[in-house]
């Protein structure tokens, strides 16, 4: 076979090979193409079907949204009508309320109609009464004059000497009452004056006593305090001018003596042989003027803090001294030291309540009982030697001088700080607590005050205030009047006059209140 018989053979092949592949590609598309067909017709159907589950949907949504609807819509149709029916209601009430409110106007129109017609009866009547007594007057003035045989002039001169000498008495009455209430300004002025000193004023106060006790580690200690034969005990009651008791008391050692500077002087120095634990006469004697040392220096550290605490500007050594030894002296078991300063601010206070100078008044009342801290040393009172000391130790000021001579009436009072320091003085001393036994008679004059206010018929309450100078009642007020309170209160004035002791004098108000509540709704 030829090489060109080959390639025609090659060429026949090719040809049979192309057309092959063109008839089967042919094939292969119709038969996609059926296929395709066939998907399209089941996605139609599926879309179909799909949208008539849609519009079903739709409907049913559109359904309940519409019943729905109906039904809010009738919720509020039968809202309105129960608001319509409300408003029927109120309405058909408050027509009630206007035809019986109609009624009783129509009645009291009727009521001020027959007032009216009584009235003017009545004025009728009082027209007519009032020209026979015009007649009257002048019938009975005519006899008058023609009795009396005085002229009208006569007569109106005799009337006016009258009258001017009634209006003279009252005008004295008048006179005397306004002085009255003068006096009671002024007294009430002075009380809100001492009360605003005394609230703004707070201290404490102690009782002092006449024995300290002195703590030790061990009751042996108490044989080695004796000493042999007592030398000890006997060598330190010489040097401080204490007793010392040694008894059966764990614990302690007793130091006793009224002065209280050499009690401070004795427990300060058997503490330190004590803790020391060298006690024989030598070491007391050494250990007791070393203490006693201490103890100036502390008193005069003391008067220099009060002179501080007091701000009077400055002040002689030797008063600075003496203030501090207040600080160790009693008065009724009141620290006269903390009295001192207690009266000191209390006048200060007054004082610049008054727009008086508060530093001299403050220094008034700081020195008012200096006197006390040499009493025992010269003759005379308190009073008289504190000016004494003063005057002797460089105070020129005449207030404080006559404040301290006179601020228990001793002179005549003729200086206003003087007044003062005996109101502070007075305040300080009274309060309760302030010394002993009093804190016992004050709640006991209390307590019978109260029950005396408490024992009369009409008393619901009473209360005792301002320390005892008010009683405050409180009355029932459906079983007293106004007129049985003024009587009730003059009553237990004089009651607690006749049955109780009592300094200065007492208020008594009894109070009578009538409350009436009731609510707007």
């Amino acid at each position: 076979m030829t090489s060109v018989e080959v390639t025609v053979l090659v060429a026949l092949a090719a040809l049979v090979g192309l057309i092959a592949g063109f008839v089967g590609a042919r094939v292969q598309d119709r038969f996609r193409l059926t296929k395709s067909q066939a998907d399209a017709k089941d996605i139609i159907a599926r879309a179909e079907k799909d949208a008539q589950n849609l519009r079903k949907e739709a409907e049913l949504k559109s359904k309940d949204e519409f019943f729905k609807k109906r039904e809010e819509f009738n919720r509020e149709i039968e809202k309105d009508r129960h608001e319509l029916r409300e408003q029927e209601r109120r309405l058909e009430k408050r027509e009630d309320t206007l035809d019986q409110k109609h009624q009783v106007l129509l009645k009291k129109e009727r009521s001020l109609e027959h007032t009216q017609r009584k009235l003017h009866e009545r004025r009728d009547q009082v027209e007519k009464r009032g020209q026979e007594l015009e007649t009257l007057l002048q019938e009975q003035t005519q006899k008058l004059h023609e009795i009396t045989g005085l002229n009208r002039e006569q007569a109106e001169s005799l009337l006016l000497q009258r009258l001017e000498k009634g209006l003279s008495d009252e005008v004295a009455g008048r006179i005397q009452k306004h002085e009255e209430q003068l006096k009671a300004t002024c007294e009430e002025k002075a009380r809100g004056v001492l009360a605003t000193a005394i609230q703004r004023y707070a201290s404490e106060h102690t009782a002092d006593t006449t024995v300290s006790t002195v703590d030790i580690p061990s009751d042996d200690m108490k044989g080695r305090i004796i000493g042999r034969e007592g030398r000890n005990i006997r060598t330190f009651e010489k040097c401080t001018g204490v007793d010392v008791i040694v008894d059966d008391t764990p614990g302690v050692v007793i130091v006793s003596a009224f002065d209280n500077i050499r009690r401070e002087t004795a427990k300060l120095a058997l503490a330190k042989l004590i803790q020391d634990g060298r006690i024989h006469p030598s070491r007391i004697e050494e250990v007791v003027k070393e203490t006693q040392e201490e103890m100036e220096k502390h008193i005069l550290e003391t008067g220099k803090q009060a002179v501080q605490d007091a701000s009077i500007g400055t002040l002689h050594e030797k008063m600075v001294q003496l203030l501090g030894r207040l600080r160790f002296r009693t008065s009724y078991s009141q620290n006269v030291l903390q009295h001192s300063l207690e009266v000191a601010h209390l006048c200060g206070m007054m004082a610049e309540e008054l727009n008086l100078n508060g530093q001299v008044a403050r220094r008034c009342g700081l020195l008012h009982d200096i006197g006390k801290a040499a009493d025992h040393e010269m003759e005379g009172g308190h009073p008289k030697i504190g000016a004494e000391l003063a005057r002797r130790y460089g105070e020129t000021n005449k207030d404080v001088l006559h404040a301290i001579v006179g601020h228990h009436d001793d002179v005549t009072v003729d200086h206003v700080y003087t007044v003062l320091v005996a109101a502070a003085d007075a305040i300080s001393a009274a309060r309760p607590g302030a010394r002993r036994e009093t804190l016992e008679k004050y709640v006991k004059r209390l307590e019978e005050l109260e029950a005396v206010a408490s024992g009369f018929p009409g008393v619901d309450q009473a209360y005792a205030i301002q320390a005892g100078r008010e009683i405050r009642v409180i009355a029932n007020a459906s079983q007293t009047t106004d007129s049985d309170a003024v009587r009730v209160c003059r009553d237990i004035a004089k009651a607690i006059e006749e049955q109780l002791n009592y300094p200065g004098e007492i208020k008594v108000t009894v109070v009578r209140e009538t409350k009436a509540v009731e609510y707007a709704r």
